[in-house]
């Protein structure tokens, strides 16, 4: 049996100066044979594996990239114009929402907060009733001070919740801070953004595939055994909250249960199987590039999310477009979407991404507020696998608790003192704020270089400008000087339809073949250096300037 180090020399020049085909193997040092036949991998020729195989190898290339940035960047790659996603907003929550919230994150949610948080109502508790008479005065001295945007009629409802909410958030955060720091040090440690950019992008499969796909694929012989064959709808969740507080250690995770113990069948958890596409909804599709920030930058040493101060303003115009009142079904699907997006930002900050899972889970705490009704979340990330490849194996679930929305006080009267106080939303506060990061015994990013966790760490300097201007650009999703390539309607009518323009010279993509969608970011036309500016000379070599696009280059 030939051994795989085989190597035939083909050609052999003869005596003649012609090329004799022979098999002489080259010199090795390691057997000719072995003792067990050595066959390789017999692999499924069909379409689906094929490309499934493809997937597989650009996941594992993502996994083995150095920077988190560059990681990042790979999964634009494919998509020169962006991916045509479904935009997911804070702002936006239509009727039955929360079922298809609980499928695209995949997540189980529990009324009332975990067990977790008994341990600190006792300490909670006392520290209130030090602090009370402050929090109340901080209370009242906010909401009656803009009692004059009450009587103008130049602003809107929207505005006057956001601007007193605003306020009150800030000073509550300050009050609490510093009434609790003498007992809770890591409050000392913590960085606090105000409207932070929450952004996040996934894959979410498993989706039923539209009546036109359906009818196109029947109409392709070789397509027809996949015509009813799910697929993935890119998911975009672009959110702004209040206020989101950050420390440089992780919370502790809400259940100590290991995640390759978690099983949905075997835990007899309830996650919703909604398949149906994401337009039956109202989400809206758009092209743009996948943008995933917590709200800051890689590098930044306070990585991990402590809590955010979400917007409840989309209740005010929801009457117009719901019939049915379900507002707590909604409040319910926005703590849920908007943990899961600001954990999936952190987790693909520490090198993970929608194809690498978690080694560990993350937690964060949630609270969505208009400044008088008050609903508190507590969230654990435990995966982040949502593609087709994954949805259906994939045994891991995200969980999420949540309070019904709370009334922090009933009334003010015109002497400006609050009536009605509710100490319980108060006490939850308290806590939220008493949890205290811990750091983990586990490598936080087994994915990342040691060496070059982000670009700034990159020592050339030429690749490390290169991918930073890249990255910067693509995440700001600014629109390129080139409009995206469209059929135009008499286009459509006279050349694709009926076909009424048989000479006229073929120059667009559509009469050539392509299709300018599968278009991807490395495929353009290099930087000219001029002849003055090359350093070896005018007639120097290279004529363009070099691409540093992401590579593996981590061993």
């Amino acid at each position: 049996m030939l051994s795989r180090n085989f190597r035939p020399n083909l050609w052999h020049i003869g005596r003649h100066g012609q090329r004799a085909l022979v098999t002489r193997p080259l010199p090795s040092k390691e057997h000719e044979y072995t003792n067990q036949p050595e066959y390789p991998a017999i692999q499924d020729l069909s379409y689906p594996a094929r490309k499934k195989r493809e997937r597989q190898t650009w996941h594992q290339k993502i996994a083995k990239l150095s920077s988190v940035e560059e990681k990042l960047y790979e999964i634009n790659m494919p998509k020169y114009y962006g991916y045509k996603t479904n935009m997911l907003t804070d702002e936006k929550f239509p009727y039955n929402i929360k079922p298809f919230v609980q499928y695209a994150t995949r997540t189980c949610f529990q009324k009332g907060l975990p067990e977790f948080y008994d341990p600190l109502k006792e300490e909670a508790a006392k520290i209130l009733q030090t602090v009370q008479g402050e929090l109340e005065d901080t209370i009242a001295f906010e909401l009656s001070s803009y009692s004059h945007l009450m009587r103008t009629g130049n602003v809107s409802p929207l505005e006057r919740e956001e601007t007193i909410t605003r306020s009150l958030l800030k000073q509550l955060n300050r009050t609490i801070s510093n009434a609790l720091a003498p007992n809770c040090t890591h409050l000392s440690e913590i960085e606090t953004d105000y409207d932070p950019r929450h952004e996040a992008f996934w894959f979410l499969g498993g989706i039923y595939p539209p009546k036109l796909v359906q009818k196109i694929k029947e109409g392709v012989e070789w397509q027809k055994q996949y015509a009813n064959d799910s697929y993935d709808r890119n998911m975009q969740y672009v959110g702004k909250p209040y206020m989101a507080v950050r420390h440089k250690l992780p919370l502790d995770p809400l259940v100590s249960k290991d995640l390759e113990s978690l099983d949905v069948k075997q835990d007899n958890v309830e996650v919703p199987d909604y398949r149906y596409d994401p337009l039956a909804l109202g989400y809206i599709s758009n092209f743009r590039h996948a943008t995933t920030v917590p709200g800051f930058w890689p590098g930044d040493q306070h990585e991990f999310g402590l809590m955010s101060i979400q917007r409840r303003t989309h209740a005010h115009d929801r009457y117009k477009y719901c019939a049915v009142d379900d507002l707590d079904e909604a409040i319910h699907a926005q703590g849920i979407l908007s943990s899961f997006a600001w954990l999936l930002g952190q987790a693909c900050y520490q090198g993970f991404s929608v194809f690498n899972d978690v080694t560990y889970p993350l937690t964060t705490q949630t609270i969505v507020t208009d400044g008088k009704y008050w609903s508190f979340y507590a969230y654990q990330l435990n995966t982040t696998l949502l593609h087709s490849d994954q949805v259906d194996v994939n045994n891991r679930y995200n969980l999420c608790w949540g309070t019904e929305a709370m009334l922090l006080y009933d009334s003010i009267d015109e002497s400006g003192k609050i009536q009605g106080l509710n100490s319980e939303v108060l006490l939850q506060l308290l806590m939220f704020y008493m949890n205290q990061p811990k750091e983990r015994a586990v490598n936080l990013k087994p994915y990342l270089c040691p060496t070059e966790t982000r670009i700034a760490d990159i020592e050339d300097e030429n690749r490390r400008v290169f991918m930073e201007q890249a990255y910067k650009h693509l995440v700001s999703n600014r629109p390129r000087h080139r409009l995206v390539p469209e059929v135009y309607q008499w286009e459509k009518i006279y050349k694709i339809d009926h076909k009424t323009r048989p000479m006229e010279a073929k120059r667009r993509p559509f009469e050539l073949g392509e299709n300018m969608f599968n278009r991807r970011l490395d495929e353009h036309a290099l930087k000219y250096i001029p002849r003055a500016a090359r350093p070896d000379g005018p007639k120097s070599r290279p004529k363009f300037e070099a691409t540093y696009y992401p590579n593996v280059r981590r061993q």
